[in-house]
């Protein structure tokens, strides 16, 4: 048989452990894994030296396009997917939020597809929508455009100022909600802090003249994360409906969920990166580019969340990739500052650094929190996983390879991002998406736009 690609002599990660192997592609497929292929192919990449990992399936970014005239120099898909290429992300689960209008019916995720279309270097899922305003028709016409799960938040959420941005829902609009996506079969992944709680704290902090991001974490203390999940555990329970907490902040929350889910309630939860890396303590010195909801809370609470992704507690890990404008961020009033974070480009190297090299975890570990796990909880068929029959989607690691984040080197639309001025210890050598080279190091970002919506 002729091969359209053969990756020789990489130690390559396979769902029983790392071998060094070789994989061939055929029609964006693998098609065979084993010791010295030597059959022709069209393409032949020399992965010597190097770790090949499933590509990252990142399952939190959001891209804000279209942006209905309001986010239209936010991150729109050319540049948020480019970046997601350079990243080792060849697919990513994009949320129903910041685009204009929100993705909660029909009309507005055939918007989002035409806003996409020809723009796409990865490919992209859909989530849809929970909002108090589409509990008539809206999920299920979701359901029906191929959303891969639904998204609510119990935090403030959305501008009300602005006709068609998202909106968080109250508890009626919770239950009913978890009600009909519970007869989809798919699931709802919860934004869970007490909106009103933070609200009022983050009110009181800046009439008593507080400006840091310190005081920002300390307005959003942990139970106000807690909380809430108590809550959609129990909604849950009444309405059968599988659920899925974003972006934890902090180990007692993953451990109620672990506990739920211990007990029979269909629930998981992710963490973040900057969760994992970043400290309370060094927020201020960093400045607002690092501000996120949930906060990124104190160093002394880091290695706790670590060993809860290496018990497995944690189902996978996200970038939550939020990005905004540069003037939403150039403030010292922390409150005022844009929440959200641009991270989806330093993802896979810095997770590859921190989890395998600097904390041992296991290579098989590290690609199930970066991709198979995520394939498994949301029913990405084919993804995940290197093995023969799925998609040939690989990211290239090029390991105890140390360099220095650059704004320049950046794809986003708006080169802002914590990470710049940081050494990460391995690097990203290469992207293949369905067989295709979308990134290498030599040659950067490929402009092919071979990613598709999943409908």
């Amino acid at each position: 048989m002729a091969f359209d690609l053969v990756i020789k002599n990489g130690l390559v990660i396979l769902p029983g452990g790392e071998q060094v192997v070789d994989v061939a592609v055929k029609d964006g497929k693998i098609a065979q894994i084993g010791l010295d292929i030597e059959a022709e192919a069209a393409k032949v990449v020399d992965a010597k030296g190097l770790i090949v990992s499933p590509g990252m399936i990142d399952a939190h970014v959001h891209i804000s396009e279209p942006g209905g005239s309001i986010r239209d120099h936010w991150e729109g898909y050319d540049t948020g997917t480019r970046a997601a290429a350079k990243g080792g992300v060849t697919s990513f689960i994009e949320m129903p939020l910041n685009q204009i209008p929100a993705t909660v019916d029909k009309e507005s995720i055939e918007k989002k597809f035409a806003a996409g279309d020809d723009k796409l270097s990865v490919d992209v899922y859909s989530y849809g929508g929970l909002v108090p305003f589409n509990l008539n028709g809206g999920i299920q016409e979701l359901d029906d455009n191929g959303v891969v799960a639904y998204k609510a938040f119990v935090a403030t959420a959305g501008d009300r100022s602005i006709e068609g941005d998202f909106m968080n829902v109250d508890d009626y609009s919770l239950y009913e909600g978890m009600r009909q996506i519970a007869k989809t079969g798919k699931i709802l992944s919860v934004h869970a802090e007490n909106g009103p709680i933070t609200d009022k704290l983050g009110q009181l902090a800046q009439e008593r003249g507080e400006k840091s991001l310190a005081a920002y974490v300390d307005s959003r203390p942990v139970f106000t994360e807690i909380e809430p999940i108590q809550k959609i555990i129990l909604f849950a329970k009444e309405t059968g409906c599988r659920v899925h907490i974003v972006h934890v902040a902090n180990a007692e929350a993953i451990d109620l969920i672990h506990q739920a889910s211990s007990e029979g309630v269909d629930i998981t939860c992710e963490t973040c990166t900057h969760y994992l890396y970043f400290y309370k303590e060094e927020l201020d010195d960093i400045g607002p580019v690092v501000k996120c909801s949930p906060p990124i809370r104190e160093k002394s609470r880091l290695e706790g969340m670590w060993d809860r992704v290496f018990d497995g507690k944690v189902m996978f890990v996200t970038s939550d990739h939020s990005p905004c404008t540069p003037d939403l961020k150039d403030t010292d009033d922390a409150f005022e500052a844009w929440g959200g974070i641009s991270g989806i480009q330093n993802n896979v190297d810095l997770l590859f650094d921190e989890a395998v090299q600097k904390r041992g975890m296991s290579l098989t570990q590290f690609a199930d929190i970066i991709a198979s796990n995520v394939a498994d909880r949301f029913d990405l068929a084919g993804k995940g996983r290197i093995e023969v029959g799925y998609d040939a989607d690989f990211v290239l690691i090029k390991k105890d390879a140390p360099y220095t984040v650059k704004k320049e080197e950046l794809e986003y639309r708006n080169k802002i991002s914590p990470y710049i001025g940081r050494e990460i210890g391995a690097q990203v050598a290469g992207t293949i998406l369905r067989g295709n080279e979308i990134y290498n190091m030599e040659n950067g970002v490929s402009d092919l736009k071979i990613g598709q919506f999943y409908k």
